[in-house]
């Protein structure tokens, strides 16, 4: 199982730590506080409420695009400079976006702010999972991962709050601040990560070659794609078919922050016990859980709990990272990075979906049928991917 060597010890490991988790919670309160904000976002830049679904997965193209870009072209810049680098895009992405008067500008500088997000995530992963040993490093991931979900429980709380009552350009203008004062605090408290000589980007896109990396990614684009199917909508879902107030919109958004939390830190565990048997567990109680909703949707409660519930899918996060890293070689910013876009690809694919089936006349509740049906694809890649892996061993022994 390949590790890649840190480099550099952190003199504060722990202040490292918060200072690449703080990077994640603005990221997380950038990506999520929209689906909070989706009716006034709508309202002020009058278009239709399911419309603003297009601003979503055009942040999650930019992470598409991004991850595998600067993957390649920024092979050989130190980890350190590079995050700092990423942290300082993904700042004017979002000033940017603050200050957009109009829908397509907007749709275009969330692509802008969603280019450094993938990368972010796949190098501080690295960064932290090689100052473990290796039969931790799910559990470093999601340690880093605490700043995405942490962000969900209170980042995209508060800003689905402030943008609610100061207007919705005030929550991307604070998601900004924080990615400048990231940026200053890995200067501070991150080691310098020393260039490594043998980095090129031919080598680094020669993991994409790798059947193993990609039917993983397969698995995360495709089987991730229910939980933002259901969680694009959830606030208007419950509105309109529980009856619930927009005031009690943020705390949608926390319970779903608990349950990414739980699923978070539980994934990591099941990962680093039996990675090969806790991927589809994970995918059939995706599948569950996001079914589940469909139903539970007319009532409030019910759909609060729910909400809770799928929001533990983001127990595949630590558990796919892992995989990749043991399947990548020696092409791991590559596949940590895609994996960050792999899971946005999800996100565009997931929000597309529920949007087409809700404009077709669903009710929003069928976004929970549409996770369904994701996360049982995610199972049929993983299948497949694993039978043409054991293909080979079964031809030996024979």
């Amino acid at each position: 199982m390949p590790t890649t060597p840190s480099g550099a010890t952190a003199r504060h490991p722990r202040l490292a730590e918060l200072a690449l988790a703080l990077g994640g919670f603005g990221i997380g309160t950038s990506e999520f506080v929209i689906m909070g904000l989706l009716e006034r976002v709508a309202g002020d830049l009058q278009v239709a409420a399911a419309d603003v679904g297009y601003a979503i997965s055009s942040y999650a193209l930019g992470v598409v695009v991004g991850a595998p870009l600067i993957s390649a072209l920024a092979a050989r810049v130190p980890r350190r400079t590079l995050l700092i680098a990423l942290m300082l895009v993904f700042a004017a992405g979002n000033l940017a976006s603050a200050m957009a008067t109009s829908f397509w500008p907007f749709v275009g500088l969330r692509f802008l702010a969603g280019l450094p997000h993938g990368a972010y995530f796949g190098v501080a992963a690295l960064v932290a999972a090689a100052a473990v040993p290796v039969e931790q490093r799910a559990r470093a991931v999601s340690r880093v991962m605490l700043g995405l979900t942490g962000a969900i429980v209170i980042g995209a709380p508060l800003a689905t709050w402030a943008g609610q009552a100061l207007g919705w350009p005030i929550a991307f203008a604070g998601v900004g601040v924080i990615a400048l004062t990231t940026a200053a605090l890995i200067r501070l408290w991150v080691p310098a990560q020393p260039r490594d000589p043998g980095a090129s980007p031919r080598r680094e896109l020669a993991g994409l070659r790798r059947q193993r990396v990609l039917f993983t990614l397969g698995v995360a684009s495709i089987g991730f794609g229910g939980m933002f199917a259901v969680f694009s909508y959830v606030v208007p879902t419950l509105s309109t078919q529980a009856g619930m107030a927009e005031a009690l919109g943020p705390w949608v958004l926390a319970i779903f922050g608990l349950g990414t939390i739980l699923g978070n830190l539980a994934g990591a565990r099941a990962a680093d016990r039996d990675l090969l048997r806790a991927i589809p567990g994970i995918l059939l109680w995706c599948l569950l859980v996001q079914g589940g909703f469909f139903l539970a949707a007319d009532h409030l409660a019910s759909g609060l709990l729910f909400v809770g519930l799928v929001g533990t899918s983001m127990a595949l996060g630590p558990a796919l990272q892992t995989r990749l890293m043991d399947v990548a070689g020696d092409a791991q910013t590559m596949a940590a990075s895609m994996n960050h876009a792999a899971f946005n690809g999800a996100n565009a694919l997931g929000a597309w979906l529920a949007a087409v089936v809700i404009k077709a006349g669903a009710p929003w509740s069928a976004s929970g049928l549409v996770g369904a049906g994701l996360a049982a694809g995610g199972l049929l890649v993983f299948f497949t991917g694993r039978r043409l892996e054991e293909r080979p061993a079964r031809a030996t022994a024979r």
